[in-house]
């Protein structure tokens, strides 16, 4: 492990700091010297969290490269936007405006002299995208040896599916792994199997977390987690808002009165009343975003400002990475 200096980063897109929390994980000598995004209400809970840190509100196109050298920045951790890489963005890549930012930051990279280590982090979908070409490109151009992952918080022994691009460069260096233009799937260490939901569960969740009737009627879509179940579903910025593919629901009960239920509730047409009466009983409720926060591998400490709303916890984390994976990223990237 590299520890021969003491590394100063810059975050880009830095959200409510994932990867400042991987960083702090990861035990490597540095320092995150400065944050970058243009989302207000996200760079509140990043400040709360590390106060010490100089935030940036402001679109990354006006920072210029002379300004990150004068940081003498020789670290880069980012998540650009994944919305042009995904079906509900409609996968304009980079013909969509929030590929932008992005954009400007391959343009500038060679002339980024101080800068000697990349980590990136996108959506599945990204490694088949044109934006993703110039990147590489120009990560080779630059002098940089990179390499990319596809990979989700269940194969480094975290119960929550994630699946994401990973892209990990080192300038002026042999990289003694797969060749690079493989996208590997797994890590080159043991981990333990997922642990099981009790671990992170709080006790005494309020009521105001049951999953209200009007989508309760839709409980056939559901994906319902148990104490003991060893996985969830990935949660994104829409969860408690739509039913379908946005996260995962809890439940005390257990696995055979939950499928009891289901088979009773079933007699009758999904959405009746008598559907609805029957699955109540269960008390599915949403996850807590402290849960989430679990999940996603963030140290126990961390927590969001009382002003920040649920619902904006929920955008929020929907954006933001999985720390576990991160931190083992790292390892990898200033492994010697």
């Amino acid at each position: 492990m590299e520890e021969k200096m003491e590394h100063r980063i810059l975050e880009l897109y830095s959200g409510i700091g994932g990867m400042h929390c991987a960083w702090n994980e990861s035990t490597i000598k540095g320092k995150v010297v400065a944050a970058i995004d243009i989302n207000t209400v996200a760079n509140d809970v990043y400040k709360y969290n590390f106060p010490e840190t100089l935030l940036f509100t402001k679109n990354i196109q006006s920072l210029t490269p002379i300004e990150m050298e004068k940081y003498k920045i020789d670290t880069v951790l980012m998540s650009p936007p994944c919305q042009p890489f995904t079906r509900n963005g409609k996968n304009l890549d980079e013909n969509d405006p929030r590929t932008n930012s992005f954009l400007y930051f391959i343009d500038i990279l060679d002339k980024l002299n101080t800068l000697q280590y990349i980590l990136m982090e996108n959506v599945k979908g990204f490694e088949c995208s044109t934006v993703r070409n110039l990147f590489v490109e120009k990560l080779t151009y630059c002098g940089f040896v990179y390499q990319e992952f596809m990979l989700s918080p269940v194969s480094v022994g975290v119960p929550n599916s994630r699946l994401r691009y990973y892209c990990i460069a080192k300038r002026n260096n042999t990289w003694n792994f797969k060749r690079k233009d493989e996208l590997i799937t797994c890590l080159p260490k043991t981990f333990a199997k997922p642990h099981c939901l009790k671990d992170i569960i709080e006790n005494n969740v309020p009521d105001d977390y049951l999953v209200p009737d009007k989508m309760l009627r839709k409980a056939n879509i559901f994906d319902i987690c148990y104490a003991d179940s060893n996985r969830s579903c990935c949660f994104t910025k829409a969860y408690t808002h739509y039913v379908e593919g946005t996260g995962s629901v809890f439940t005390e009960t257990s696995y055979d009165i939950v499928q009891k239920y289901l088979k009773l509730a079933n007699y009758f047409e999904v959405g009746s009343d008598e559907f609805l009466q029957t699955l109540k009983k269960l008390k599915l409720r949403f996850f807590t975003s402290k849960e989430i926060l679990r999940l996603m591998s963030f140290p126990s400490e961390y927590s969001f400002p009382t002003t920040v709303t649920r619902k904006q916890c929920y955008r929020l984390l929907g954006n933001s990475v999985n720390v576990k994976v991160i931190s083992e990223l790292l390892q990898i990237l200033f492994d010697e």
